[in-house]
């Protein structure tokens, strides 16, 4: 299904604009460079509201499942659940399986066309596994995150997924929003140059020179990042007086399956 919004390209930013067009040809070759394609407005203000109002009513009161950020154990959380803010959540997990408006978001025709025009036409699925998300990042008992590949959990035939990140506020250094390394979906790296789990090593002469061409990804509300599940990313607590929260929604190619018996199984993908 054709969106009826032109979508307009200039590196790897992209804005949507309201035209019967479609897709730019442009979109493919600089997030095969970089590995991340920002578009700005792809979910419109009515969306975002509906989507906003669905997670403060999960977080308040508590809808499970979700994931505790005393639970990860990155720097900055709380130590334990029983700590001070160790019941701060990181993330309210199955978000497709949540609402209404989650699905609609998860098949919204401009997303669905860019992410074909992404893996070159082939159709899409989603990942129930992976991500399927909203991450909420809270002032005070936010943690840090390391630099980091998706890819390292998950289990497919190629690993070519990528995930839909959509801003429901505004997303900046000072609230925690998401670094990216350009280009390092493409990278090699030695296994002595990750950590026992597989983060980046800081400490490493050839690591910091990687980090040190990081970017800082910043964004509004209906504001998507997509970016390759190989890409390294990382970011900071917030330290800000308010809650971000964000979306997140993993995809692949519907010849690309999940390897049986793994994690990245355990449901079945979505068709959009």
């Amino acid at each position: 299904m054709r969106s009826n919004r032109r979508v307009s390209a200039l590196g790897n930013v992209m804005a949507i604009e309201d035209m019967n067009d479609v897709l730019t040809e442009l979109a493919p070759a600089p997030f095969a460079r970089d590995g991340y394609l920002v578009v700005r407005s792809l979910a419109d203000q009515s969306l975002l509201t509906a989507m906003r109002d669905s997670v403060l009513r999960a977080l308040n009161p508590l809808q499970a499942p979700a994931e505790f950020e005393a639970e990860v154990g990155y720097p900055g959380a709380p130590s334990t659940r029983a700590a001070d803010g160790g019941d701060t959540v990181r993330r309210l997990l199955h978000a497709y399986s949540r609402d209404e408006v989650f699905r609609r978001w998860a098949s919204l025709p401009a997303m669905v066309e860019i992410l074909q025009a992404l893996m070159h036409g082939r159709a899409v699925s989603m990942s129930q596994c992976h991500h399927n998300c909203v991450m909420t990042k809270y002032p005070g008992f936010s943690s840090e995150t390391m630099w980091h590949q998706d890819i390292r959990y998950w289990s497919f035939d190629a690993p070519e997924l990528i995930s839909v990140w959509l801003a429901l506020g505004s997303e900046h250094k000072q609230n925690g929003a998401l670094r990216v390394i350009p280009g390092s979906h493409r990278s090699h790296l030695d296994r002595g140059r990750l950590d026992m789990h597989l983060f980046l090593r800081p400490e490493l002469e050839e690591n910091q020179a990687l980090i040190d061409s990081a970017v800082q990804i910043e964004l509004q509300a209906g504001d998507a990042l997509f970016f390759h599940c190989k890409l390294f990313h990382a970011a900071d607590a917030n330290t800000t007086g308010e809650v971000k929260l964000s979306t997140v929604l993993t995809y692949h190619a519907h010849e690309n399956q999940p390897i049986p018996g793994t994690r990245s199984a355990q449901y079945p993908s979505i068709d959009v």
